[in-house]
């Protein structure tokens, strides 16, 4: 059995922590000062050995949790809402078992009086504006000043609760009355039906990820391999994913695997990265106004960029393929003016083995021709590398002289030490900035022809 606890605060985590630990319980912690490959290791090993996850709201964002089905609140959040998505995490679309959550309150405190009389008065509201609506405007950040502000005068003015928590109730009825009224321009929304529901459970977006993530890959420098179910996959930059999968049946099944969904930052880079043009694709075919008789080839943009761990810089460049083989800039930049500005006339597009051939040709072009965009682009980043390195090291070499005048050989030689082990951590992580990512991607492919 696995158990999440939720906590507000960071020293209540460690203090549960060091609690249940002594107890021979393995706990792991989530909060919002870990990045993400640490929630992710952490989540891990929540699914694999640990009993107890100890987590922040921060740290438990975006996380699926659902092998799990036992939570604990332990610091209860002024916003009910909060309490809601806290119990989100575990309960949601392929959890196989009864969810239990369990508040923990002080009773006979002015937390509890506000909570219980709280409770009560939303449910009135709840049941007038329904679940949906009712919940989009407690999930908002006006309500959880309400709510924020709620508390500090029950807190501070205990004999005034009842009035505290009518004002706030009014102002939260008024918020969820104005957001419907502007909701009707726009009509009722109908029903959800269930078979609808049915039908987007078994929707084939998690296939269509998982062959977006694995093709992308094996294409640029990565590597994907299945087994059992399972990938194991490896990204340009070095990083590795072991036991990957992409749905929640699967995850159903293997708790201890990782779940890869549009969420996951990676996957979500790859998505907002693709290509807008590919190999095979029909290319366009347009007369201009404007442009002379003769001038017919094949008109395009790339986005020349390279990738860096921290930093990432692009730029555009237009290109024309005359059919005579010449490639023509002046005339690339006057198309371009041309398709924004002029009379622009289709004719059927250009298909099958004719599009490859004439992808490739553009994109060997593109290859040559955007080189010394490229060659501009890594030398800005490595002069700003170089400006950074230098700037640290003048740091480094003065905190070193400052730390030789202490007089006490002991702590000399521990600052010493920890700045010299500072000195390696940031020299590793200066290599690993050095390793960009090239990318050249078509934007639009036409061919052109002037009249």
């Amino acid at each position: 059995m696995k158990v999440l606890i939720f906590t507000e605060f960071v020293p209540t985590q460690e203090m549960l922590r060091a609690f249940l630990a002594d107890r021979a319980f393995e706990v792991v912690c989530l909060n919002g000062s870990m990045t993400m490959e640490e929630r992710q290791r952490a989540q891990e090993i929540f699914a694999g050995d640990a009993r107890v996850l100890v987590s922040t709201d921060a740290g438990g964002e975006g996380l699926n949790l659902q092998f799990c089905h036992i939570v604990i609140n332990y610091d209860i959040p002024w916003n009910p809402m909060r309490l809601e998505q806290r119990i989100g995490r575990v309960d949601r679309i392929g959890q196989n078992r009864t969810v239990r959550a369990l508040n923990l309150v002080l009773e006979d405190s002015v937390e509890y009086r506000v909570r219980e009389v709280l409770e009560e008065k939303l449910a009135v509201i709840l049941a007038e504006f329904g679940v949906d609506k009712t919940g989009d405007v407690l999930d908002s950040a006006q309500a959880e000043q309400i709510f924020d502000g709620l508390y500090v005068e029950a807190i501070a003015q205990p004999e005034q609760v009842e009035l505290s928590i009518e004002n706030a109730l009014s102002r939260i009825y008024t918020q969820i009355r104005e957001s419907r009224a502007s909701l009707s321009v726009f009509g009722e929304a109908d029903r959800l039906d269930p078979a609808e529901a049915q039908r987007l459970i078994a929707h084939p977006f998690p296939h269509w990820v998982e062959r977006m993530t694995v093709d992308y890959l094996r294409s640029h420098g990565g590597s994907a391999s299945a087994k059992d179910g399972k990938w194991d996959l490896a990204w340009p930059d070095g990083t590795r994913i072991q036991q990957a999968v992409f749905t929640s049946r699967a995850i159903a099944e293997d708790p201890s695997s990782r779940l890869l969904t549009i969420e996951d930052p990676r996957v979500r880079g790859l998505a907002t990265r693709l290509p807008r043009f590919v190999t095979g694709q029909p290319i366009l075919s347009v007369q201009l106004q404007g442009l002379p008789m003769d001038v017919r080839g094949l008109w395009s943009l790339w986005k020349i960029a390279i990738h860096a761990e921290d930093w990432n810089l692009h730029r555009i460049l237009p290109l024309f393929l005359h059919d005579d083989g010449r490639c023509l800039s002046p005339t690339a930049r006057r198309i371009w003016e041309t398709l924004l500005t002029g009379s622009v006339e289709a004719h059927d597009p250009v298909t099958d083995q004719d599009a490859n051939l004439l992808f490739e040709r553009l994109r060997a072009a593109a290859e040559t021709y955007g080189k010394p965009m490229y060659d501009e682009l890594l030398h800005t980043h490595m002069t700003r590398l170089a400006r950074e390195r230098e700037k640290s090291e003048y740091a480094l070499n003065a905190r070193r002289k400052a730390i030789e005048r202490i007089g006490l050989p002991a702590v000399r030689n521990h600052r010493l030490a920890q700045l010299a082990q500072e000195e390696r951590t940031w020299r590793s992580h200066l290599e690993k900035r050095k390793c960009i990512i090239p990318d050249l991607m078509p934007l639009i492919i036409t061919r052109v022809q002037g009249v």
